[in-house]
């Protein structure tokens, strides 16, 4: 069949080379000139997808993928529209729709009868029905669930490791009636494989919600429990301070109990999900107060190791402090969220000097976010906020003169830093 892919992201993009691979023509649309002419080019405009550059050159050269930035031209030639456009809320949990709107729009200008449309951006529970669906409509003068069917499916996948997860987890879909759902469930069953599961309750593959509400929670539930729990584990980690506990032996024996399932406590959460869709589940149901209570338990946590740190350091007034790690997680190009921002606020707040240093980032790439690029000044304390694999044989020969390390991820080894005073967050 012919496909619409609409925004080639580090989702989007990997969805249609995933598309083509099963045979599908795929026309990806993206608002972006650059991305547009890379893809066509057959080069991934980002670094960090495992698998991505072999199988989009692949995709290019069969003829089966090409990109266009005119999205309604591109939805009329398909009979599947696969939207994946971002969607952000403010400090105060408010969804900003407006890119998913314009995108929306452009849909419903192209949309012909007989179309599947499904969104996967994660959405705040009731938006493709109360949303889209009108808007749809009103740009297309068809009928939601007679004329074209309308779904929502979330994205479950972790950025690095798309097609792996594409195969492992179930597809979920729910629709806005139950024809939709069908045809929904019959799109996503020939465009992906699964991986055999013996885990799971029911085998693994493409999975109808019942409604386009219900796969909209899932979406916002497993990702909110897990900030939740990351928030308990905080929590935890904190009193352990106080006690003299070492946390991490605490968690991992209460995990060889099959009923506990406590994650790792750390500096901060980061990254598009985690830290966000926690938000728009209490834009749904603000009454939701132990999902408050994690989001706050959370995103203290960066002043915390700064308060763990001037606890062993001192005053840390014109202290060269380093802030090791600016991406949100080890091994991922991406600050959307990082720890590094109220990290290097706190310790400026502290009067401390700030650098930031990370093996993915350039001082100019460091720059432009604002942070202050480290360039091998004499450097006294320093705090690691993502957990690069590089930082595993990170050593105080390496850092000249400092005194006081904050490993807010547990990533060293502590046998490298004699001399100095290593920290952890619950330890």
């Amino acid at each position: 069949m012919n496909i619409c892919v609409v925004a080639l992201g580090k989702i989007g993009l990997p969805l249609g080379v995933q598309f083509a691979a099963k045979g599908h023509r795929v026309i990806g649309a993206d608002v972006s000139e650059r991305v547009v002419e890379l893809v066509n080019d057959g080069v991934v405009p980002f670094p960090g997808e495992a698998e991505l550059d072999v199988k989009l050159r692949d995709a290019v050269t069969a003829g089966l993928l090409s990109a266009t930035t005119d999205t309604t031209a591109a939805v009329a030639e398909s009979e599947a529209v696969v939207l994946v456009v971002p969607l952000f809320v403010d400090t105060d949990g408010v969804p900003d729709f407006g890119w998913m709107d314009n995108a929306t729009r452009a849909v419903a200008a192209g949309l012909r009868p007989g179309t599947l449309v499904s969104y996967e951006t994660t959405l705040p529970v009731g938006t493709t029905r109360q949303r889209w669906a009108p808007m749809l409509e009103s740009g297309s003068g068809l009928t939601a669930g007679r004329d074209f069917a309308l779904v929502f499916s979330p994205e479950r996948v972790l950025t690095g490791r798309i097609f792996a997860d594409l195969r492992r987890y179930p597809k979920l879909v729910g629709g806005i009636d139950a024809a939709s759902a069908r045809r929904g469930v019959e799109f996503y069953t020939s465009v992906l494989d699964f991986d055999e599961r013996d885990d799971l309750m029911r085998p693994n593959g493409v999975w109808d919600l019942g409604s386009a509400e219900a796969a909209e929670l899932a979406k916002l539930a497993e990702t909110t429990y897990r900030d939740v729990n990351i928030g308990l584990a905080n929590q935890f980690a904190r009193f352990a301070d106080t006690v003299g506990v070492d946390v991490i032996k605490v968690i991992e024996a209460c995990n060889t109990q099959p009923y506990s399932h406590i994650h790792q406590p750390g500096i901060a959460v980061g990254g598009h999900c985690i830290p966000v869709y926690p938000r728009m589940l209490l834009w749904n149901d603000p009454a939701a107060t132990i999902v408050r209570a994690a989001r706050e338990a959370n995103a203290v946590m960066p002043e915390y190791a700064v308060q763990l740190l001037a606890n062993a350091y001192g005053d840390l007034t014109g202290a060269n402090v380093l802030v090791l790690g600016a991406a949100y997680r080890g091994g991922v190009k991406e600050t959307a969220f990082s720890g590094v921002f109220p990290t290097v606020e706190a310790l400026r707040l502290r009067g401390a000097v700030p650098y930031v240093s990370d093996p993915i980032f350039g001082a100019d790439e460091l720059t432009a976010l604002g942070l202050p690029p480290y360039r091998g000044e004499p450097v006294t304390a320093a705090v690691i906020q993502a957990d690069h694999t590089e930082y595993r044989t990170l050593g105080a020969a390496d850092l000249p003169g400092i005194k006081v390390l904050v490993d807010g991820r547990r990533v060293t080894d502590p046998s490298r830093w004699p001399g100095v005073r290593r920290v952890v967050i619950g330890g």
